[in-house]
């Protein structure tokens, strides 16, 4: 029987040997690929750097344990605790996660989720075995049980501080350390526009609707269905207003068109061509976000201090004659050096709840208002990138110009049901080079509170990455060279617009 016991636990220690060699070996053939996988768990991505090194390690100490007589028996317990917080994470992953999972690569890449729990099950009875028959006649079982007992917790208490450790260093204190959504959007159709230089004007739960930068007087409508409707031939009173820069949005049954060089605004129903001008020379401005039928957010050049404002137009009854009223509130703007490129960015309106937001372009911070512009709330974006990088030169007519490019962090993002939605710039940690490359990132921000939800890939079109999208309360709606694409938004995404809690998903 002693013979028996000793063939038995002579397998299952050639079985960890085997087990861990081939996974440590096969992370090491694939080390950037693993540290990646790694960086994208719920459980490991704040540490990913440390965790990339220390599994390998660990495996392959585990390994030399159970070679030398002198540790075989500390290699059995570290082996069958290994095991165990493999099972800990698989099942905190089945439960607790709904991200994109990655795996150990080689075998256990093929596994699914059942079978890899399946087999982490086996792998830590098979070590109790083993520790029990190798024992047997050198120490008392209460020893054995209470080592087994102590070393398993441990490890168990040790996956469960990461996750929730990383985690929250993940939404709250982010190292610009991505996570990307399981299957957040799924590609249902798409179509050919006419041209590449359309962007994305409004939208409603059935239709959105396209403006045309080289033919500005055209609205196109397109339904969720991708069907195209006449186009609606705007009056633009062309031969009135010097115009520059028009372009058009709509917000309710009402589009918008504007030009703040001039700076005018016309509105006029979606049904019929012809428009009222709302306001003219109230303020000049190079941003305008539509907050309700009477009520706009501007970004303008304040003639006092010379640096980048935000304000609030609101249209009166006969706005044109002058009785509009227009507010600028120089605090909102933090200056960080010439208060114009520093302070660069993008405006956004919330149809669902009039919140504005203000995104910086050159660093990571993103603010957030109410309907009059009242400051709610600064909150950063995961980027690292807390100064602008840019270096900006005095020219002698008293005009700025930057001397060098900047450093773009984030791009022309846009609120909708609480959300942020913004095309980041920067790869973040452990992202794969060429799939940053093939794809634009969108990352997604709670509004309400320093939260980061998560990521999405934008596939690029053939040669074309996306230069405009829109989100409604079913689709993303995308612009990618002459091609409107149509996405449907997944309950792994549309569950944050009721305040879901964000989590990751990958598979050790």
């Amino acid at each position: 029987m002693r013979k028996t016991y000793s063939i038995i636990v002579k397998v299952i220690t050639y079985f960890f040997i085997l087990l861990f060699c081939y996974a440590a070996i096969s992370k090491i053939l694939d080390f950037e690929n693993f540290q990646v996988q790694i960086g994208q768990s719920p459980l490991l991505s704040a540490y990913a750097g440390f965790v990339s090194y220390a599994v390998i390690i660990a495996e392959l100490l585990i390994v030399l344990m159970l070679i030398f007589p002198k540790t075989f028996l500390l290699g059995l317990y570290s082996s069958t605790a290994m095991m165990t917080a493999f099972t800990v994470y698989i099942y905190l992953i089945l439960n607790y996660s709904d991200f994109v999972p990655c795996s150990c690569g080689g075998i256990l890449e093929k596994m699914g989720w059942t079978e890899h729990l399946i087999f982490n099950i086996t792998s830590v009875v098979l070590g109790i075995v083993a520790v029990f028959l190798y024992s047997k006649n050198e120490y008392p079982r209460k020893t054995v049980i209470l080592s087994l007992v102590i070393s398993n917790i441990l490890s168990a208490i040790i996956i469960l501080f990461l996750f929730l450790r990383s985690d929250y260093v993940i939404k709250q204190e982010n190292n610009f350390t991505r996570r990307f959504l399981m299957h957040p959007v799924l590609k249902t159709k798409s179509i050919a526009l006419e041209n590449n230089t359309y962007y994305f004007a409004g939208s409603d739960n059935q239709k959105v609707y396209l403006g045309n930068r080289t033919m500005p007087q055209n609205l196109l409508t397109v339904d969720s269905l991708l069907q195209k409707r006449p186009n609606l031939k705007m009056d633009l009173h062309l031969k009135k207003y010097p115009y520059r820069k028009i372009e058009v949005k709509v917000y309710g049954n009402n589009y918008f068109i504007y030009d703040g060089t001039v700076p005018v605004i016309s509105r006029g129903q979606l049904s019929r061509p012809e428009t009222e001008v709302i306001s003219y020379k109230d303020a000049f401005f190079s941003q305008i976000e539509i907050i309700n039928s009477n009520r706009m957010a501007i970004r303008a050049l304040s003639s006092t201090t010379k640096n980048l404002t935000l304000g609030l137009l609101t249209i009166e009854k006969n706005g044109k004659n002058g009785k509009n009223k227009v507010q600028l509130f120089p605090q909102l703007l933090e200056k960080q050096s010439d208060g114009v490129f520093d302070s660069d960015g993008n405006l956004s309106s919330d149809p669902k709840s009039s919140k504005v937001t203000y995104i910086h372009a050159y660093r990571n911070q993103f603010i957030v208002m109410d309907s009059t512009m009242k400051l709610q709330r600064r909150l950063s974006t995961i980027d690292t990138t807390t100064i602008a990088q840019i270096k900006v030169t005095s020219l002698s007519d008293g005009r700025f110009k930057m001397s060098k490019p900047a450093l773009l962090v984030n791009g022309n993002a846009k609120i909708f049901n609480g959300l942020l939605f913004n095309p980041a710039y920067l790869r973040g940690q452990h992202e794969p080079v060429k799939r940053w490359k093939e794809s634009r990132t969108i990352d997604v921000y709670n509004i309400n509170k320093q939260e980061y939800i998560g990521s999405i890939y934008i596939d690029h079109y053939k040669d074309s990455e996306m230069s405009d999208f829109i989100v409604t309360d079913k689709h993303l709606y995308v612009i990618a060279g002459n091609q409107l694409i149509q996405y449907r938004l997944t309950n792994s995404l549309t569950k944050y617009f009721k305040n879901g809690v964000a989590e990751n998903r990958i598979q050790e």
